[in-house]
């Protein structure tokens, strides 16, 4: 400790040492030398231009935008909504704040296993995962109806994969 103290008080000093050598009391040296004048170099005259700007209909772009997307699909007995539409979801949250007096039907529906019963809860909670995404995203859900028709309605005819991948899925469609 006493070491530290004596370290300190050396550095102290040495600082001040330094310090002393600068005088102040003698005024900057100026040197005294001609300045050129700065010319401006010769503008050209011209007239404004007019301002090509075009207005943007946002409520256009964003019904063009959702037109080919209005299907979330989902895998084999689930209703979690995949990542990858995360992208279609914010575009129609968009479109709905922008249009407040829009209003989406979300149709949920199951591919044809499983009974009558179970395709329709199935479709209905598939159709509730997107409120719930389209109301996190800000959707106020008087603008948004889950409705289910489980295995009733089929996108797609068949009894293979391909067919039942294309028949489990939220159609969102405008009321």
């Amino acid at each position: 400790m006493r070491m530290h103290k004596l370290l300190l008080a050396m550095l102290a000093g040495a600082a001040l040492v330094g310090c002393s050598s600068t005088k102040l009391e003698e005024p900057a040296p100026v040197e005294n030398r001609p300045v050129a004048p700065v010319t401006q170099p010769q503008a050209a005259v011209t007239q404004p231009s007019e301002s090509k700007v075009t207005t943007v209909d946002l409520g256009a772009q964003l019904d063009a935008a959702v037109a080919s997307q209005r299907v979330v699909y989902f895998d084999f007995d689930s209703f979690v909504v995949k990542d990858e539409y995360r992208g279609l979801l914010e575009t129609h949250a968009k479109r709905l704040g922008h249009k407040k007096s829009l209003a989406l039907s979300l149709e949920g529906h199951a591919d044809e296993r499983g009974g009558r019963e179970y395709n329709l809860a199935l479709g209905q909670k598939r159709a509730e995962a997107v409120v719930k995404q389209l109301t996190l995203l800000g959707v106020p859900a008087t603008q948004i109806e889950p409705v289910s028709f489980g295995k009733e309605r089929p996108a797609v005819q068949g009894s293979n994969e391909e067919a039942w991948a294309k028949n489990r899925r939220v159609e969102l469609k405008d009321k």
